[in-house]
């Protein structure tokens, strides 16, 4: 049986990760480590808790995401997006191990008005873009045999996310201000972890690294987006649409992460879920709650 680690396990996406494991416990043991259980920034602890458990496969769910804090923070941003990335593809070149890896929008400046190609050249406008590049290329030097997927907007019934601070917002105000001249594809975490879990029954059968991009069908604003978080989560709460300049932010964010999905698609055989779609389900389980 294929022994499974999984990093950031109590976050966004490792949560997601979680819930989906179930359905493949026959086949798969799964290691659910967050930094109490193993720190990643500790490239000795790495090789011991591979050796222990008998690794097979990692999937690096974590991440240093707080992107404003990252312009202040840069020393921890590099700690955890790129150091113990490269720790994490050294010990799965070591080993003889697959890495599984999360990416993101901000490597790229978001300047161009097509969606964007994995091959498009990176050009990071924040710390935390930077951190983030610094990692894939960390994967890409080590030589190990990895998945890079490069995913944008990402949320979920777990952790803090926009949902949810926009369901909160919205229950406490009758009005909000959201920029509408930054475009992308919101992300379900369910959907993209859905699509490792694909990749990984696949078969990692290239050498190297090899980079998808992920997100939802569709393409919206942040405007659009807080909109049909109203509308769906049954809020009155006014939505007024503003440009970039009106809110100020410390970190710059690309103008468009919007993704070019032809290489994921093609390789997952998966057919991704349309954003408005995962954003029902998403407020459902959280109504639920």
């Amino acid at each position: 049986m294929y022994n499974i680690l999984i990093t950031g396990a109590n976050g966004q996406l490792g949560n997601c990760l979680r819930d989906l494991a179930k359905e493949y416990q026959d086949k798969y043991c799964f290691f659910y480590t967050d930094v109490a259980e193993l720190d990643i920034t500790d490239a000795v602890a790495i090789d011991k808790y591979i050796i222990n458990n008998h690794i097979n496969v990692i999937i690096n769910a974590a991440a240093y995401t707080a992107v404003d804090k990252a312009e202040d923070d840069e020393e921890n941003a590099y700690r955890i997006n790129c150091t113990a990335v490269a720790h994490l593809a050294n010990a799965a070149k070591k080993h003889d191990l697959s890495l599984f890896h999360i990416s993101t929008d901000y490597v790229f400046s978001g300047d161009s008005s097509k969606p964007h190609e994995e091959n498009d050249t990176p050009a990071p406008k924040s710390v935390y873009g930077t951190t983030k590049l610094a990692g894939e290329q960390a994967i890409q030097k080590s030589g190990c045999q990895a998945v890079v997927i490069r995913t944008s907007w990402l949320y979920s019934e777990y952790g803090n996310n926009f949902v949810k601070t926009m369901l909160r917002l919205g229950a406490e105000r009758e009005n909000l201000r959201v920029v509408c001249d930054q475009i992308g594809g919101p992300t379900y975490a369910g959907d993209l972890a859905r699509v490792i879990f694909r990749l990984m029954e696949n078969g990692v059968n290239h050498s190297g690294t090899e980079i998808y991009h992920f997100a939802n069908e569709g393409v919206c604003s942040w405007f659009d987006f807080s909109k049909a978080i109203m509308e769906k989560g049954g809020l009155k709460c006014h939505v007024e649409a503003i440009p970039s300049s009106d809110y100020p932010a410390k970190a710059r964010r690309p103008a468009s992460s919007v993704f070019n999905l032809c290489k994921i698609k093609a390789a997952s055989g998966i057919e991704i879920p349309y954003w408005r779609d995962s954003l029902t389900l998403v407020i459902n389980k959280l109504q639920e709650k």
